[in-house]
């Protein structure tokens, strides 16, 4: 189907050879360097390996926000493997136990300052000046990879007095981070810089600071912080060239988008806001459901490619323009049924059957035009259909890390791609 003189008219007002940088400043794209495109080839990630932290969630796997029980170490190991598939393609992989490892002992220790805490409400008021004393102490003497547990782990020392031996004693409890291993969600990356998301769920809440701390020890300290009622989620973001596609349903709001586009933030000049009426776990973030492989190729699950509109799984869009070297945005189209929005960008659909749908195949990372790294043992069908379009698959073994209730397009904070080009887009 051919681009529509709609899609023409949002189009011309989009970037043409510029971008802006982390001041608000209009910058050639050739000095760009954060993500404009997702079919872009990808030069830096950041990842986290899960460790001890995510023992916790894997024990009760619902109040963990996991979809079944998975094994510590044997996921440790996939998440080991999938880094070294990355680093193969000639990317740079940051890790989150790395960046600390780097970062000043003085750093690390305000930071446990902070969330390590002894609760002294049980019997031993009377000590708290010393308890607090004795805690900054313990603090100070601690290696670096003790501190860096306390920062995954964020333990609780509830103290209790007794008349024997030391005179106190403990139960010790942890609010551990352990879904930090998806570190697609905790930030996006847009032309502009980082914009650190507003978490929906208060168990991943803390995992937003840490990723602050890691782009500040990297040199890059995010520009935005999503506050207040608006929400944010990484998944539901995916930068497409000229426009911008981003989930608003159980994880991402209105508020959230609008407070990026008010604070000039996402270096797209057309937003297109996908509106998810079907709010389930499975497909919480618009990564789970759609994904873009190339300029002109994406995937959809086959329940929200053949939706009608009395479907919960109806698609539809609200599509944000603004004219080049200004700030606001306008709605320019509303409610509009997201497969045609897809055939008048001029995009081709592999879509994505439901068992393989629920073996996580469309949660996957493009690292290049038609070059995308996938979660192992889809279909032959589905196989073949990347073949048909030319598409090259790295299959990637994950079957343990994606009963967490995500795969390798979510373990992935894409923060760098090669230039993008304006010319190698829809018109």
């Amino acid at each position: 189907m051919k681009p529509s003189k709609f899609l023409a008219i949002i189009i011309s007002v989009a970037l043409s050879a510029s971008v802006l940088n982390s001041c608000g400043e209009r910058v050639s794209t050739a000095e760009a360097s954060y993500p404009m495109a997702e079919w872009s080839e990808a030069t830096e990630i950041l990842m986290h390996t899960p460790g001890e932290e995510l023992f916790n969630g894997g024990i009760n796997p619902l109040a963990g926000l996991f979809e079944y029980y998975f094994d510590v170490d044997s996921a440790a190991s996939e998440h080991r493997n999938y880094i070294a598939m990355l680093e193969a393609n000639g990317i740079k992989v940051h890790t989150v136990t790395e960046i600390l490892q780097q970062a000043p002992i003085e750093k690390l220790q305000e930071y446990v300052r902070d969330v390590l805490k002894y609760d002294v409400s049980q019997g031993v008021e009377d000590n708290i000046a010393a308890s607090e004393a004795y805690r900054l102490q313990i603090i100070a003497q601690m290696s670096k990879n003790d501190l860096i547990r306390c920062i995954l782990l964020h333990p609780v020392v509830k103290l209790t007095a007794t008349d024997i031996n030391t005179g106190v004693q403990a139960q010790y409890m942890q609010s551990p981070l352990y879904n930090l291993y998806f570190t697609r969600d905790q930030s996006i990356t847009t032309p502009c810089g980082h914009i650190i998301s507003n978490m929906n769920s208060s168990q991943r809440a803390e995992e937003t600071r840490l990723l602050t701390f890691c782009y500040e020890q990297l040199g890059q300290s995010p520009i935005l912080a999503i506050t207040g009622d608006g929400r944010l989620e990484g998944g539901d973001y995916i930068p497409a060239g000229k426009q911008a596609f981003i989930g608003c349903g159980m994880r991402t709001n209105i508020e959230g988008i609008r407070q990026i586009m008010d604070a000039d933030a996402f270096g797209h000049d057309t937003i297109v806001v996908v509106k998810d009426r079907k709010w389930w776990q499975m497909q919480m973030h618009l990564d789970t459901y759609f994904n873009i492989i190339d300029k002109d190729l994406c995937s959809l699950v086959e329940s929200r490619l053949n939706a009608k509109p009395i479907d919960k799984e109806w698609l539809t869009v609200e599509v944000y323009a603004r004219a080049e070297n200004e700030t606001q945005y306008t709605m320019v189209r509303h409610d509009y049924p997201f497969v045609d929005y897809l055939h008048e960008c001029g995009y081709q659909i592999i879509p994505i059957n439901k068992e393989d749908e629920l073996h996580y195949a469309n949660n996957y990372l493009t690292i290049a035009p038609r070059h995308i790294l996938a979660v192992a043992n889809q279909s032959e069908e589905l196989a073949k259909d990347f073949a048909r379009h030319g598409v090259k698959v790295e299959w990637v073994p994950l079957e343990n890390l994606i009963k967490g209730y995500g795969a390798a397009h979510c373990m992935t904070q894409v923060m760098k791609r090669k230039v993008y080009h304006p010319g190698n887009t829809h018109k």
